[in-house]
């Protein structure tokens, strides 16, 4: 079942004396229900664009973008809002977190803008989800004192503790050594694939996309797909 379609999208931006920036050039792409996606490009790209437009941020200046079937030009910015609150879970390479808040306190953020049930429930449903990720004990523990894989196991269990049908995993690795990214992107699969959730992980990093299902390649806002095994053989680990 289709979660999100992209058909013919473009994004161009307007420059003063001087012809359209074309950023994404005609982007056709389907995610389903389960999927996990990788989309691997350089900087320059156009990831961040595309990223913006995955995630409900922006409009495409033309095509079409369907979320849910439901056609995300037509949403109302009240509507897109609460969709992306409730529906989305960005993932990101700096992690993000609030510094002088635990890691419980981190993790509870997203569901002070729930309603009913997981509002009232939201210390419990956070330690629930720090419990997934492997961090129950370090519930009360502060950012600046855990290290960089459990600093991004804290942003996972964040991102994830609404009950996201889509995760956006944007460089989830790129400030992690190689051994503790790799612990991360198999939990980030597991969790994902746990809950149903659809994936999608951004990284110029092709071993990291080896481990998607699904694999395009970004190269001057074209996506296109691509045969990862063709682009690099895989070896245990994920070497920088």
């Amino acid at each position: 079942m289709s979660l999100l379609s992209l058909s013919g999208v473009t994004r161009s931006v307007d420059l003063p004396d001087a012809p359209p920036l074309h950023i994404l050039r005609g982007i056709d792409l389907e995610v389903n229900v389960g999927d996990h996606v990788s989309i691997v490009g350089r900087s320059g790209s156009g990831k961040s664009t595309l990223l913006n437009l995955l995630g409900l941020l922006d409009n495409p200046t033309e095509g079409e973008i369907r979320f849910d079937d439901k056609l995300i030009s037509k949403m109302s910015a009240t509507e897109r809002d609460r969709s992306r609150g409730r529906d989305v879970g960005f993932i990101f390479q700096q992690f993000n977190l609030l510094g002088g808040r635990s890691a419980l306190e981190n993790v509870m953020t997203p569901l002070l803008y729930a309603t009913g049930k997981q509002f009232w429930r939201r210390k419990q449903l956070a330690m629930e989800m720090l419990g997934r990720v492997g961090l129950e004990s370090r519930a009360q523990s502060m950012p600046e004192k855990m290290s960089g894989g459990e600093q991004q196991r804290v942003a996972i269990a964040r991102a994830l503790v609404r009950g996201p049908r889509l995760i956006l995993a944007d460089e989830p690795t790129g400030a992690l050594d190689v051994e503790t990214g790799a612990t991360i992107m198999a939990l980030l699969d597991e969790v994902a694939e746990a809950s149903g959730a659809a994936l999608i992980t951004i990284t110029h990093d092709v071993n990291v996309a080896a481990l998607a299902r699904s694999h395009y390649r970004l190269d001057r806002g074209v996506l296109q797909p691509v045969d990862v095994s063709r682009v690099l053989a895989v070896q245990p680990g994920m070497p920088r």
